[in-house]
């Protein structure tokens, strides 16, 4: 079975989240450059919650 290519240069991403890095270290921690609070502001502006889809807001 042919092995994968290995990845090229940096992927493309949203320009709110240029220079954004994340890695996981031996010990399973995640490690990132950008606050959890400003990642999960971007998320609740950018992605649709699908728990919440057809759902009306009282």
């Amino acid at each position: 079975m042919p092995r994968k290519k290995a990845i090229q240069g940096k992927p493309e991403v949203h320009s709110d989240l240029k220079g954004f890095d994340i890695k996981i270290n031996e010990f399973g921690e995640i490690i990132s450059n950008l606050e959890v609070d400003q990642l999960n502001g971007f998320l609740n502006e950018n992605v649709i919650d699908k728990k919440f889809k057809g759902r009306n807001e009282n």
